[in-house]
Order: C-alpha cells, then sequence, then structure tokens
C-alpha cells in the first residue's frame, strides 16, 4: 500500500548516521545515499518497499518537522521497541512517550515516541501479544 515515506532533514549525513544506528535493530538497512541529490534511503531485509527516505527539501527550503505528522515504524517485538528508542535518545533524539503499552489504541499495542535531530516525530512500534 505505501511506497515510501520522505522526512526532511537539514543534515543529511547525521541523520543518515542516526538513522543506520536507529532502524538497525528492525532489520531495516541502508540501501544508498545520494549526497550530490541530498538523499538517502533504508529498506527491509526481505523487501524492496517501502522505503524510508531522509533528505533535503524538494523545494530548497530550510527543512521543518510537520504539525500533526509522524511516521511509523514495526517492531518485532517489544524489546526492539525499547532498543530503537534508547538508541534514539543516546543519539540525540527527544523523548516524546517513553516505551509502553497503549491499550487505548489497542490491547497489545507497544510503541515509543521520539523526535529526531530535525525534529520529526518518529514511533516504533509493536502489534504483538508480549
Amino acid at each position: 500500500m505505501i511506497s515510501h515515506v520522505h522526512i526532511g532533514t537539514s543534515n543529511l549525513l547525521v541523520a543518515v548516521e542516526f538513522y543506520d544506528a536507529v532502524l538497525n535493530p528492525l532489520n531495516i538497512w541502508r540501501k544508498f545515499v545520494d549526497e550530490e541529490n541530498g538523499w538517502a534511503g533504508w529498506k527491509s531485509e526481505v523487501a524492496e518497499r517501502p522505503l524510508f527516505l531522509v533528505g533535503r527539501p524538494f523545494n530548497g527550503a530550510q527543512s521543518s518537522a510537520g504539525n500533526g505528522a509522524m511516521v511509523a515504524l514495526l517492531s518485532p517485538s517489544r524489546r526492539t521497541v525499547d532498543l530503537c528508542h534508547e538508541i534514539a535518545l543516546r543519539a540525540g533524539a527527544t523523548d516524546e512517550g517513553k516505551p509502553g503499552l497503549r491499550p487505548n489504541y489497542h490491547s497489545d499495542y507497544y510503541g515509543a515516541y521520539f523526535r529526531d535531530l530535525d525534529d520529526n516525530k518518529i514511533c516504533i512500534c509493536c502489534h504483538e501479544a508480549e
């Protein structure tokens, strides 16, 4: 259903380092970095799509986070949600919601939220029972 998600960054190489660390526990690997065009992409090890893309805004303006926009990345386990959140915070992200159950979404929803180095809101979540 989804081809790709693109979020903006003001510093591509810093964003690449950040997302390499955060996405690795999710088995999401960097597919490419294109410094000339100012973007990079990651994919799961089992499929070519969807892609998670980070790059300079296409209009050339300064990157800014969308108000109300969030990207949620699927985790295979609650432990991995915890790990990704911890890695993100150690790498300079801002906490937007500690890992935990969110029964108001559904009984097994376990998620964690952070703002990346460019203030984009990211969720790491697992929908599976413990």
